[in-house]
């Protein structure tokens, strides 16, 4: 579990290629501090395992699974990703609960500067759409935002200095894409509600009068 406030940015160091899989071997400093193998590492918001570690460098396997629903397929060489290690019970929770399982990407759209922070317009999927909502919380490559304006086609954040200067997210061009992870309330309540999810009747809820009435709601 992480916080979505992001400690360095890392360095890919390697890459190894398997049929639909990868291993990242990534240059890091802060994020190595007391960490250990089997720990989990936040890489630009995917929760990923070490599995070798060294003084200045941690590798981790990437599943296939987490290639398709993530940009580190993308990643070459000389690529700079977000870190974050896990919480702990003394760490301040500064940004949300994040747990490193991406829902999908996004594609920007716009960088827009307003005095000192700038603009950025991000486009996803309905599928992920769905789960974002006005003043929310969104993981966007493991930093933790808050949503701004959000439609049915794309949603915008503000970018303050501090966190542009932290992370990767300014360093990034129009139509580069992103890793999403929606705060998981969202779908916990959507699970809950009977809300019936990738059919024809994906709008439809099970929820009614009839269903409110049994129960005691009406």
């Amino acid at each position: 579990m992480f916080t979505g406030i992001i400690e360095e940015i890392g360095i890919v160091q390697g890459i190894k290629k398997g049929e639909k899989s990868s291993k990242l071997l990534i240059k890091a400093n802060k994020v190595l501090e007391k960490t250990r193998l089997g720990d989990s590492i936040c890489t630009s918001g995917v929760c990923l395992t070490v599995t070798n570690i060294s003084a200045n460098t941690f590798e981790a396997d990437i599943m296939a699974e987490t290639l398709r629903r993530s940009n580190l397929g993308n990643c070459s060489i000389g690529s700079q990703v977000n870190l974050e290690r896990a919480l702990s019970l003394e760490t301040r929770l500064g940004g949300h609960i994040v747990s490193g399982h991406i829902d999908g990407v996004g594609e920007i759209v716009s960088f827009v500067k307003e005095d000192n922070a700038t603009w950025i317009t991000i486009k996803a999927k309905a599928k992920i759409l769905k789960y974002i909502v006005e003043k929310g919380s969104i993981a966007i490559d493991g930093i933790s935002l808050t949503v701004a304006y959000v439609d049915s086609e794309v949603f915008k954040v503000s970018i303050i200095p501090h966190t542009g200067e932290e992370t990767i997210l300014l360093t990034k061009m129009i139509k580069d894409t992103v890793n999403l992870e929606c705060d998981v309330i969202g779908k916990y309540v959507e699970k809950l509600l009977g809300i019936r999810v990738d059919t024809e009747e994906s709008n439809k809820t099970l929820i009614s009068e009839d269903f409110l009435r049994n129960n005691g709601f009406l």
